[in-house]
């Protein structure tokens, strides 16, 4: 397996089977599309390719639009290869590919690069300046250019599109169980472990204050979760408070917030991973810091049940 980030990287491949998508998410209706091409390429004796791209598409072709992703590159590029994908091409996103004519876009860039047998799409996928190229174009250069098109039928198409859109708003409500069954796995969102105002350590649960690595991905809406934590080779348990801290600050910035059981070790700066398992209640404003504390205990317990570790 390899990953190639620009042209100049790319070598020479055999019997290159290709896909082409942002695969935010490589949910389910995207791993049934991979394994399409890992399909494809076995048949032909080649390697499986899948072109991704950064940044994704929207920023630059939509800035006013914004929007939140749900696997950044480093997370996306190990689930495409844990599909059975072979290659990852990431491909830089910048205003002088996406001013490509569609011809060039075939010739200059996907054969000249990848000299592709076959090229697995979607009936709706658009390419080169002003989106004029589609599956029609490549199939009319299925005999000059020597590869075959493989079209993804519209229903797998739609239903990828709709998960991933479905996802973001799963994630963005705190719904974070509809969210993994569409992943086809546990959420994730990485992260450096800050110091804070350590109030958890006065009412007996200490958290460690987690600072996303991408400011760009979504991060789950408001409440407390039932949650796994990764630090280095290591896996814990806990719970996780996402809000504005109503009952003992008035400021109204975010806070991301882990209590992990059983823990006493100090991860100041390093990396952790946290793994949604379960929402278990909104944020609340409590009446007094008493009140408070028992709704962490009573939380604990209902995390606890929730990963299956009571």
């Amino acid at each position: 397996m390899a990953v190639f980030y620009n042209t100049d990287e790319l070598k020479s491949f055999n019997n290159a089977v290709i896909t082409i998508g942002t695969f935010d998410g490589v949910h389910l209706g995207h791993l049934t599309i991979l394994q399409q091409v890992v399909a494809h390429a076995k048949e032909l004796g080649g390697e499986s390719i899948v072109l991704t791209f950064e940044p994704h598409p929207r920023k630059l072709l939509f800035p006013d639009q914004p929007i939140k992703i749900i696997t950044p590159l480093e997370e996306k590029i190990k689930l495409i290869t844990q599909a059975g994908i072979d290659h990852v091409f990431v491909v830089p996103f910048t205003p002088s590919f996406a001013a490509l004519s569609a011809e060039a876009y075939v010739k200059d860039f996907l054969v000249k690069h990848l000299q592709p047998k076959g090229i697995v799409i979607g009936y709706d996928h658009q390419f080169g300046h002003d989106r004029a190229g589609n599956i029609k174009l490549l199939q009319a250069y299925e005999n000059e250019l020597g590869f075959k098109v493989y079209e993804i039928p519209a229903k797998q198409i739609e239903d990828a599109a709709v998960s991933s859109t479905k996802i973001r708003n799963s994630l963005a409500a705190g719904n974070v169980t509809d969210a993994n069954k569409m992943l086809g796995r546990q959420y994730t969102l990485k992260g450096t472990v800050v110091s804070g105002t350590q109030l958890g350590r006065t009412l007996g649960f200490p958290t460690a204050n987690v600072k996303p690595t991408d400011a760009e991905q979504i991060i789950p809406g408001n409440g407390v979760y039932a949650i796994k934590a990764i630090v280095g080779a290591e896996t814990f348990y806990g719970m996780m408070n996402i809000g504005i801290r109503p009952t003992v600050s008035n400021e109204l910035s975010l806070h991301i917030e882990a209590h992990l059981f059983d823990f006493n070790k100090d991860i100041y700066n390093q990396e952790i991973e946290i793994v949604f398992a379960e929402r278990l209640r909104d944020e609340q404003r409590f009446p007094s810091l008493d009140a408070l504390k028992e709704q962490l205990g009573n939380d604990a317990i209902h995390a606890k049940r929730a990963l299956g570790i009571l």
